[in-house]
């Protein structure tokens, strides 16, 4: 009989319907019954496409011996942390505190009243790799609660009381606190962070450190600004070398596109399989970015591969982004079976079949993609690779033309007919899991990346990203936006909205506002941004200490309200933010917003380089503080083929810190004029479309050629 959670809209909750543990979601039913019953709570927090969520379940809490220690002893609670991040916060910060690290599955045991007082990550169903067995630690929680209750109260008051005072750091320590604006760091904070990323960058591999390595584009766009701001080439060169390794390996999907999330080994080749909308979206901005600033097709054509995985496996009907693909499948032997999933089953080839599918062509597709016949990973953590190959870019086109005997155009169009040949196989393999739900903050992470690249890209690549932008957009304020509350909504699924939003849902909901607003020229995105920006102020802003808080801190079952800084897999909300405020700064005259730009800035002191590696976004948003504010203004019919070319300049030059302006003379331009009053004194000269470079609204000599815009936008950049 399936449990308390087949009734909930998570994905993730819904794989646990069936347990015989007797689950309950997060909320008073629960928290009612552990006071009643003065039980303990076991709380379980994961989500859908975790690899080692999915582990314990079947080893653990399918297990009906385990599941009945869990129903006997404890009020069992399970969490979507993608969901519930205000939840997964508090006790990720309980358990990396008490325990030194973290992850997903996270276990935590909970007092009635909701105070940790122990906590880990996975738990194996016996004793075994230095760690406890599951049924041995509930055994233990459970004699420890009846017979030292006092005692294990005490020490979850301690400990949450020392998790508060993590959350208020003193002013100017270099990781949050009251700073006043004259503390913002300086140029030389910049250089110092650059520095940091030099020390630890992998020059064999790319990346930072070695194994695991995690994509953190972040990290990417600080570099690459600040090369552009300040004219270091080695922070350039580290940035690309990164991202080209990243677009060559195992990391990467070859055949579909996209890309995994993060490499078990240090030379990007073995990955963890599964696909998160977040990383696609943020990688997609990194290659732009760094196309643009290294003058490299190639990296712009990975960012193109990669918006078309997205608009065609992660994209609903209604224009939406769903979540995430699941690292684990069924192996194409197993099809139609019970046969237990395993991870990068829908992925890995065998040499013998890319033999039997390409014939003649077998030998080139081989070369160029690493498949080997004994299999070709190099790591193999749970021994699921054997015999297997994943395929990276082994042999470039050069080394496969002579090797082969081949001309170039053969092995390119080899290559492309042998790709389409393995994606249409692949296609009839069963398909990893789909975490269908739509996020706002995800969202518009994407509608950010697919807006840029309808700026950066050419053609009908980029009038395909706009309009998925706008789409996406329209189903964010006609679904997600709750008007008459004036609330974003964070979470769709099968037509239902709930769960309000969190300060990251707002920040990077406008941040893709903000892109889409340049890119499409319409002013209705730039008037729901201010008013998001607005909320967000209104709901999470801290007047006090600078930054937002990730909560509006109503819900009294979160017992922290924390003010997220680290920039990891998903960017601080209060990074964001301060580039969003960057952004209106530089649009219109703001003074609350530039006030709080310095205010979060401040919070870090002058030795905010020191922190680099923890907060690249808020580095990123020093850069801009410190370039000069640039306008381009482009005044023109957009379908009139001057008024592209001038675009096109605009795009073929890496200008981060210059906020785009499209403005369509007539009722368009007054409409744009009313928010932004420095446009409305700008004119087509002698009836020619007519670009404004500006800097801090003082605008240089209009210019109709091409040439000469592009003349003055290198100067900008001297």
């Amino acid at each position: 009989m399936p449990n308390r959670l087949a009734d909930e809209p998570s994905p993730y909750l819904q794989q646990h319907a069936g347990n015989p543990v007797d689950w309950y979601p997060w909320g008073d039913e629960a928290f009612e019954l552990a006071r009643r019953e003065d039980k303990p709570i076991f709380l379980s927090i994961g989500y859908s496409t975790c690899h080692w969520c999915h582990v314990m379940e079947h080893e653990s809490f399918e297990h009906a011996d385990i599941a009945a220690l869990l129903n006997e002893h404890f009020v069992s609670i399970k969490v979507d942390r993608e969901e519930r991040p205000d939840v997964d916060r508090v006790y990720m910060a309980f358990v990396q505190a008490t325990t030194g690290s973290g992850g997903w599955p996270m276990s935590v045991w909970l007092t009635p009243d909701l105070k940790p007082f122990f906590g880990g990550t996975y738990f194996p169903p016996d004793s075994r790799w230095g760690r406890a067995g599951f049924p041995d630690v509930l055994r233990e929680v459970a004699a420890r609660w009846a017979s030292s209750r006092g005692e294990l109260a005490q020490s979850a008051d301690a400990l949450l009381e020392r998790l508060r005072g993590m959350q208020a750091p003193s002013a100017g320590d270099g990781a949050g606190g009251s700073a006043p604006a004259a503390a913002i760091a300086g140029i030389d904070a910049l250089a110092a962070g650059v520095q940091q990323f030099a020390s630890s960058f992998d020059a064999r591999h790319g990346g930072f450190g070695g194994a695991p390595k995690f994509p953190r584009p972040a990290e990417l766009l600080f570099l690459l600004r600040e090369s552009a701001r300040g004219g270091d080439v080695n922070a350039r060169r580290i940035a690309v070398a990164t991202l080209e390794a990243m677009a060559s390996g195992g990391m990467r999907d070859q055949i579909g596109g996209g890309f995994h999330r993060y490499s078990v080994d240090a030379a990007w080749r073995v990955p963890h399989f599964e696909k998160m909308l977040y990383d696609q979206a943020q990688l997609v901005l990194a290659y732009l970015e760094a196309g643009q600033s290294a003058g490299a097709g190639a990296l712009l054509q990975v960012a193109e591969d990669t918006i078309e995985y997205v608009r065609r496996d992660m994209t609903s009907p209604d224009g939406a982004f769903y979540s995430a693909e699941d690292a684990d499948s069924l192996p194409p032997e197993a099809a139609g079976t019970h046969a237990p999933k395993s991870e990068g089953a829908f992925y890995l080839w065998t040499d013998t079949e890319v033999d039997e599918l390409l014939g003649a062509d077998a030998e080139v597709a081989k070369r160029r993609l690493g498949i080997q016949a004994g299999g070709n990973a190099p790591q193999d953590p749970m021994g699921e690779f054997k015999g297997k190959s994943i395929p990276f870019l082994q042999q470039d086109i050069g080394e496969i033309v002579k090797l082969t005997g081949r001309t170039t155009d053969d092995v390119m169009a080899t290559l492309g007919a042998a790709r389409k040949m393995l994606f249409d196989v692949r296609e009839k393999r069963p398909r990893p899991h789909l975490d269908d739900k739509v996020l706002a903050a995800w969202n518009g992470l994407m509608i950010a990346a697919l807006a840029r690249a309808a700026h950066v890209l050419e053609g009908a690549a980029a009038e395909r990203s706009l309009r998925a932008a706008i789409r996406a957009a329209t189903f964010a304020r006609e679904r997600l936006w709750d008007a008459d509350r004036r609330i974003l909504r964070r979470r769709a699924r099968d037509g239902a909205v709930s769960i309000d939003g969190y300060a990251e849902d707002y920040a990077y909901l406008v941040w893709g506002l903000l892109e889409l607003f340049q890119s499409s020229g319409d002013p209705a995105w730039l008037d729901w941004a201010i008013e998001l920006q607005a909320r967000q102020d209104a709901l999470f802003w801290d007047e006090a200490g600078g930054g937002w808080f990730a909560t509006t801190g109503d819900d009294a079952s979160v017992l922290l309200r924390v003010k997220e800084e680290y920039d990891g897999a998903e960017p601080a909300a209060s990074s964001v933010a301060v580039e969003n405020l960057l952004t209106l700064t530089h649009l219109r005259d703001d003074p609350d917003a530039a006030a709080r730009v310095e205010k979060t800035l401040g919070r870090f002191g002058t030795r905010l380089g020191q922190a680099a590696r923890a907060v690249p976004l808020m580095m990123a948003a020093l850069v801009r503080y410190h370039a000069p504010a640039t306008q381009v203004v482009i005044v023109g019919q957009p379908a009139v083929a001057e008024t592209r070319a001038l675009e096109r300049v605009v795009a073929s030059r890496y200008l981060p810190f210059a906020v785009r302006l499209r403005v369509t003379p007539g009722d368009g331009q007054a409409r744009l004029a009313e928010r932004l009053p420095f446009v409305g004194a700008l004119r087509e000269i002698d009836g020619r479309p007519t670009a404004y470079v500006c800097t801090n609204f003082t605008c240089r000599e209009p210019v109709t050629d091409p040439a000469r815009l592009d003349e003055q936008l290198a100067r900008i950049q001297e």
